[in-house]
């Protein structure tokens, strides 16, 4: 069956939102045996009249986002009901639903808000947990007329989710009638480019019957996609496997923040970090995963070298001898972390992010990372060159300390 997703919304075009739902429903919808086969982005206003026109005689699904709220912008209900020629009728339950979720949240009503209440005759209401706009489902049949089955759902991407999972999914299988067979499996790799990646598997990967794979760079790793059936999986399985092998952190979609906490978390050891070119964004990665707090002790951002002085014990004359950003400032910023926060272990960054403060020596992207461990193994010194945008090089050193440890971890 063919499928359509229409995200309605100006500001999505102005590039004030990102648009997340599309790769949402395309994830949701694929174990059905469904694949999203176009996505338009549109204003709000008449270019959505527009899209379904377009839309309508090319698909039996379409999911339109966006445009269900109480304000003069949100337009989909009204324009969508015309277009099929559907009166909208007013629904005393979804009224007191809204209600009673504005009285419970000491929210006051406007004279707008009776809009979302507003039901097309014949439309099955999708309840709203996380917001007062109640999506709506019109069966192909509903109008009397040929037509695709159309999904309208709110555009915070926390109710369309929630709502999604509820409601929408169970309508749809009703419509399929089967679940599909296909799947799709996602590896992450870290430390390799993605022309290295197809190097080690690529050619073995296209001699597999019914298999699609797909290729995605990311700073610091590559998303290796396949999507088949259960045999094709499994035989694509054991060749990224033998030919990835350690440098595969995820198959189940996790990020590597997510593993290096689990990692920890399953052998009870603990981490501190050290930070001067990341600036704290190594520890923002790492609390942004939830049970951080039983493995993660301490994060120090010294970006002065008065700071790696006092706060990590720097040898002010090495800092003269090496330089700030240097293999040796590396370690010993390393091993104060560790020793100050007393954990198991430690990683530290130090680095030019530039644009500025480049040498011929120490050019511009320029980073030493460090890992000092208490198992009494010698620190760890890697140096790297990342000469990206200041963002892209945090991104890239988060990415290869966090790499460093997962690999020490497993070892």
């Amino acid at each position: 069956m063919k499928t359509i997703v229409i995200n309605t919304g100006t500001e999505i075009l102005l590039g004030d939102v990102l648009n997340s739902h599309l790769s949402f429903i395309a994830r949701e919808i694929l174990p059905l045996g469904l694949r999203v086969d176009r996505q338009l982005a549109v204003p709000d206003g008449e270019a959505i009249r527009d899209a379904l026109s377009e839309s309508s005689g090319q698909a039996e699904i379409i999911f339109v986002t966006g445009g269900l709220g109480p304000t003069t912008d949100d337009l989909t209900r009204e324009i969508t009901a015309e277009f099929l020629g559907l009166e909208l009728q007013h629904d005393a339950a979804v009224m007191a639903a809204i209600t009673a979720r504005a009285a419970r949240r000491g929210f006051r009503l406007t004279d707008r808000t009776e809009r979302q209440a507003r039901v097309p005759r014949g439309a099955t209401v999708l309840p709203n947990e996380n917001g007062s706009a109640p999506g709506l489902y019109i069966a192909a049949k509903a109008t009397g007329k040929k037509s695709p089955h159309l999904f309208l759902l709110p555009g915070p991407p926390r109710e369309l989710k929630l709502m999604f999972t509820a409601s929408v999914l169970p309508l749809l299988r009703k419509i399929v009638h089967r679940e599909s067979v296909v799947d799709r499996r996602t590896y992450r790799i870290a430390g390799m480019g993605e022309s290295l990646v197809e190097e080690a598997i690529g050619e073995r990967l296209l001699g597999i019957n019914g298999l699609e794979l797909g290729y995605c760079a990311r700073p610091g790793e590559v998303d290796l996609r396949i999507i088949g059936e259960p045999a094709a999986l499994a035989q694509a399985d054991a060749i990224i496997r033998e030919g990835l092998g350690a440098s595969i952190f995820s198959s189940d979609g996790g990020i590597l923040e997510e593993v290096v906490v689990k990692l920890l978390t399953e052998r009870k050891q603990t981490l501190a970090v050290a930070e001067s070119c990341t600036g704290g964004f190594l520890a923002h990665r790492i609390t942004n995963v939830p049970g951080a707090s039983a493995v993660f002790l301490a994060g120090y951002v010294t970006y002065s070298n008065d700071a790696k002085e006092g706060m990590l014990g720097v040898d002010p004359r090495l800092i003269a001898s090496d330089g700030a950003v240097s293999e040796r400032v590396a370690k010993v910023m390393a091993e104060g972390a560790r020793q100050k926060a007393d954990a198991a272990f430690a990683l530290a960054t130090t680095g030019i992010a530039g644009p500025g403060g480049g040498t011929d020596e120490k050019p511009v992207g320029t980073v030493f990372i460090a890992l000092a461990t208490a198992d009494g193994a010698p620190t760890q010194v890697r140096g790297f060159r990342f000469p990206d945008d200041r963002p892209t090089f945090k991104e890239l050193t988060t990415q290869a300390a966090l790499e460093m440890l997962r690999r020490s971890l497993l070892a």
